[in-house]
C-alpha cells in the first residue's frame, strides 16, 4: 500500500500533517516518494545537496525525526549503526540481503491477537527484519 501523491500536493499533505511546508521538507519528502529505498540521511542529503547547496545533514535529519514525530515515516534500524527511513507506516517486514546490502518491503499477514503471550499488551510498533541471501545473491552462488 504505497502512498500516492502529486508533487503538488506535498505542500497540502504536509500542512495536514502539522507541518510548515517549507522548500526543503518538501524535497526531502519528494526523495522518499520517488525513492523507495529505504535511505539514510546521507544518502538523501548526497541525492539532494546539488540541487539544494543550502542543505544541511542537520536539516536532513531533523527532517525526517519531524516526519517520524508525526508518523509520516517510520525509522527501520536493522543494523545497529544504520537507521533508514520508510514512507510506508503500514506493519510489514523488511528483507536485508547479507551479500549485496539491498533492503526491500515484506507484506506479512500475522494475526498478533493469537499469540498468547501478547494477549494482554499493548503493541506501540511492530519491527520484523529478516537477513539472508536475496534471490540475486543467491543465484549468483549457486
Amino acid at each position: 500500500m504505497e502512498l500516492q501523491l502529486h508533487t503538488g500536493d506535498i505542500g497540502n499533505y504536509l500542512k495536514n500533517h502539522d507541518i510548515k511546508p517549507s522548500y526543503q521538507r518538501m524535497k526531502i519528502f519528494q526523495y522518499l516518494l520517488d525513492n523507495h529505498v529505504h535511505p539514510t540521511v546521507d544518502t538523501i542529503y548526497k541525492a539532494l545537496c546539488p540541487e539544494i547547496p543550502t542543505l544541511s545533514k542537520t536539516t536532513v535529519y531533523n527532517t525526517l525525526n519531524l516526519f517520524v514525530e508525526k508518523k509520516l515515516v517510520q525509522v527501520i534500524v536493522i543494523e545497529e549503526n544504520e537507521t533508514r527511513y520508510d514512507l510506508i507506516t503500514h506493519t510489514h517486514g523488511h528483507f536485508k540481503c547479507n551479500c549485496c546490502g539491498t533492503l526491500f518491503d515484506v507484506e506479512l499477514n500475522i494475526d498478533y491477537s493469537m499469540s498468547p503471550e501478547l494477549a494482554d499488551c499493548k503493541i506501540d510498533e511492530k519491527h520484523i527484519y529478516f537477513k539472508g541471501l536475496c534471490k540475486n545473491c543467491k543465484g549468483k552462488q549457486n
